[in-house]
This record gives structure tokens, sequence and C-alpha cells, in this order.
């Protein structure tokens, strides 16, 4: 995992500093009103679909934080020329795991789906430690 990596940005909205969201459509609500306005006062281009991207994300990082990880944590989410970043830390040090599709056993359960859409979705994903345990997952999906 990485040590060296940052999980906040500099500039936060005061939405933002509410505090950790408990649920995906509290984080999702965030992100759509950060990358609305972030994009507008920056002036950076923003497809629906790069919209529709990040909030797939931050749902399936969210949902995953909340079912394996221990909770929600930390929660993060900024806009620029690379694109959506999204944050999500939680209480696990467990790496996030993608059920194999031959798996016989994996059709039986539910779930195991997130983690490949997340790195499918998203140009740059990466897990760091945090220092008093749990992890802090990063991933940022492309303007373009």
């Amino acid at each position: 995992m990485l040590d060296n990596h940052r999980t906040s940005s500099t500039a936060i909205l005061p939405e933002a500093r509410r505090g950790v969201p408990c649920r995906p459509a509290e984080a999702r609500r965030t992100v759509q009103r950060v990358v609305t306005e972030r994009c507008r006062a920056r002036a950076l281009p923003c497809a629906p679909e790069v919209v529709e991207d990040a909030l797939l994300v931050t749902s399936e990082l969210t949902t995953n934080a909340l079912l394996h990880g221990g909770g929600i944590t930390g929660f993060d989410v900024d806009v620029d020329s690379g694109g959506v970043r999204v944050s999500v830390s939680d209480r696990s040090d467990e790496l996030p795991v993608a059920v194999r599709t031959g798996d016989e056993h994996a059709s039986a359960r539910p779930g195991g789906r997130g983690w490949p859409i997340v790195c499918r979705l998203a140009r740059d994903v990466r897990v760091a430690e945090l220092p008093r345990g749990g992890k802090c997952i990063t991933a940022v999906v492309p303007l373009h």
C-alpha cells in the first residue's frame, strides 16, 4: 500500500465540512454538488457521463466501506483538470478484492462486482494505509 498519499484536498467547500456521510446517498449528493460547483467555478468541461461515473464510483466505495470496512471514517471530493477525485476512508486494513468470475461459489453470493467497476471507471485508483489504522481509497474519474 502507498504510504505517502494525500487524502484530502486543499480547498474544501463548506458543504463538505459538515461531516462524513453516513450513507452512499449522502456521499453522492455531496459529489454532485461539488462537481457542479467546481466545474462551473474553474470553467472545466464536465459531461453528464463523467458525473454519472463519479457518482457510481462514490456509491461503490462508500457501500464497500459500510459493508466490509467497518464504516465510513473519512470522505473527500475534489475536481481539477485531471478529473473528479473521490476519497473514502474506513476502519479496515483489508485490501479490496474482486470476486473471480470462474468461482462457482461467487454466483451464490451477492456482491463482489463493485471493485471491478471502480477500477474500470477510474483512471487512477490508490489504496493508502492510515496512520491510526484503516485505509483510504482514492479514485480519479477523468473529465474526458
